[in-house]
């Protein structure tokens, strides 16, 4: 369930938000002012709306002062609308800005809309990672990670990792790994596939001497499948 903060010190307004989003099955958490939103952050809200003329700390106060612990969309409420406070508000950090009177339904579609985003951004994020025991596999920064250490890989060695990962426990034969590696256009045969996995195993194994990540399937190949050595 998605966590949403509103801030607005405004009771009957708060309210409204509150029952129209719980309605949408959203979790609610509610602040009647700007120094409530800093407790309420350890929540890991999924979106924030803040009213910006709140008494003590306005809106754009605590968006200043948030922005740098969160990630997610912040989402401003005013009665004022004009260019420049539409500007200061994403200028402070703000994602979008929604004048006063609104409508719930517009509220709504806002919501949704910056909450789909966020899912899809989190949906590339993990493309680009890949998991298999301890190990991580960058795909963008090309980096193979052991819980905190970096394991140095040359390009085939990162690619092998990469092809095995990517399918987690089902065999793999020499030939293929070739092909997807190397490409049918290579010179040189498949043999040179069993130099690079003792390569990797090695690395593997300076890293983490308890695990055997790579298991040989004889006559077959190879998996990515750990277990004990």
């Amino acid at each position: 369930m998605e966590k949403i903060l509103i801030a607005d010190d405004e009771r009957d307004i708060l309210t409204f938000m509150e029952d129209a989003l719980t309605d949408e099955g959203y979790a609610v958490l509610t602040a009647s002012g700007g120094e409530e939103v800093f407790a309420l952050l350890k929540k890991q809200p999924d979106l924030i709306i803040l009213d910006v003329m709140m008494p003590g700390l306005d809106g754009w106060e605590v968006c200043r002062s948030i922005r740098p612990l969160v990630t997610c969309p912040i989402l401003f409420l005013s009665a004022r609308g004009s260019e420049t406070d539409r500007i200061q508000g994403l200028m402070v950090g703000g994602d979008d800005y929604l004048v006063k009177p609104f409508s719930i339904r517009e509220l709504k579609a806002r919501v949704q809309a910056h909450l789909r985003r966020e899912r899809r951004s989190e949906t590339r994020a993990s493309r680009s990672i890949l998991h298999f025991g301890e190990l991580m596999l960058d795909l963008d920064a090309y980096q193979l990670h052991y819980r905190n250490r970096t394991i140095p890989l040359t390009a085939r060695e990162f690619e092998i990792v990469q092809l095995l990962m990517m399918h987690p426990n089902q065999v793999l034969s020499r030939e293929r790994i070739y092909e997807k590696v190397w490409g049918l256009e290579a010179e040189g045969d498949s043999a040179t596939v069993t130099e690079h996995i003792k390569k990797i195993r090695s690395k593997l194994a300076e890293a983490d001497p308890h695990t055997e990540y790579i298991a040989t399937v004889w006559g077959v190949g190879y998996k990515m499948g750990a277990g004990a050595s």
